[in-house]
C-alpha cells in the first residue's frame, strides 16, 4: 500500500540507500493507549543496533532491544541480542522492509527522523567493556562471553546495555545525550532503567583514544570512581 500511495502522490523521493545512510540516531514519537507521548530512538552503529523507548515528558523507561542486523537494500533484518520486553526474542531474526523516502527512514511500518549522521562526537560505534583498573593495573575483560555490556554512540546520543544471550536475561540500560571536548566526555542522562531519578543528571568524564580502545575514567552515577576500558565491537 505505502508503494502504491508513493506513486500516485509523485512528489516524494524515494532515495537509493546505502549502509552509510543508515548510520546514526534516528527518532519517532507515538502516543500510546493512555495518552502518554513515548519517545523512540534508534542508534546505529557500525553493523549494530539498539532502540530505546521511554516517556517523553519524564524520561521513564519503558524498554529496549537490539543487537547486530544486515540490510541489503530491500530488507532490514535484525538478530536479536535482548529484548526487554520480550526475551524470547534473543537469538532469533526478523526482517522488515525500509527505504528512504524524503529525508525519513521507512523501517517496517514506522517512520523515522534523523537526528545526526554519527557526527559530530568522536566515539561513534559499538563498544564492549574489555577492562577495569583495578589497584593501579588494567584487568581485561573477556568480551566474546554471553555476558556483555556493550555502549553504543551515534554522533550526539549514546546508550549502554547489559544482557545476557545466553539466558536471554536483560540487566539494565541508560542512555541519553553526550558530548566529546578536550578530552571531556559528558553524558547527559536522558532515561535510565535502574532510577528514573538520574534522569536530568549530567556526568563528566576523562576520556582518550589510545590504540584503538576507549579509556574511560571519573566518577560513575553513584559518586563511585571509575576506570573503564572499552573496545570495539568486531563480531
Amino acid at each position: 500500500m505505502r508503494h502504491f500511495l508513493f506513486a500516485l502522490l509523485g512528489c516524494l523521493s524515494v532515495t537509493a540507500m546505502t549502509a552509510q545512510d543508515l548510520q546514526g540516531a534516528w527518532e519517532m514519537t507515538q502516543t500510546n493507549e493512555q495518552g502518554t507521548e513515548v519517545q523512540h530512538i534508534a542508534i546505529i552503529a557500525g553493523d549494530y543496533i539498539s532502540k530505546a523507548f521511554f516517556e517523553k515528558e519524564t524520561g521513564k523507561f519503558i524498554g529496549t532491544k537490539g543487537g547486530s542486523y544486515k540490510a541489503d537494500g530491500q530488507n532490514f533484518t535484525y538478530l536479536f541480542e535482548y529484548a526487554s520486553l520480550n526475551p524470547e526474542l534473543v537469538g532469533t531474526q526478523k526482517s522488515v522492509p525500509y527505504e528512504l523516502v524524503d529525508g525519513k527512514l521507512h523501517l517496517g511500518d514506522a517512520t523515522w527522523s534523523k537526528i545526526d549522521d554519527g557526527t559530530p562526537g568522536n566515539l561513534s560505534g559499538a563498544w564492549l567493556i574489555s577492562g577495569r583498573k583495578q589497584d593501579g593495573e588494567v584487568v581485561k575483560r573477556n568480551t566474546s562471553g554471553p555476558r556483555k555490556t556493550m555502549k553504543i554512540l551515534s554522533g550526539t546520543r549514546f546508550q549502554w546495555i547489559a544482557y545476557n544471550t545466553e539466558t536471554k536475561e536483560f540487566m539494565g540500560t541508560g542512555g541519553g545525550t553526550y558530548t566529546t571536548k578536550e578530552g571531556k566526555y559528558t553524558e547527559n542522562i536522558g532515561f535510565f532503567s535502574r532510577d528514573d531519578s538520574r534522569v536530568g543528571a549530567s556526568l563528566q568524564f576523562d576520556y582518550s583514544l589510545e590504540d584503538g580502545d576507549w579509556h574511560h575514567s571519573g566518577l560513575s552515577s553513584k559518586g563511585q570512581p571509575i576506570y573503564e576500558v572499552w573496545s570495539k565491537r568486531t563480531e
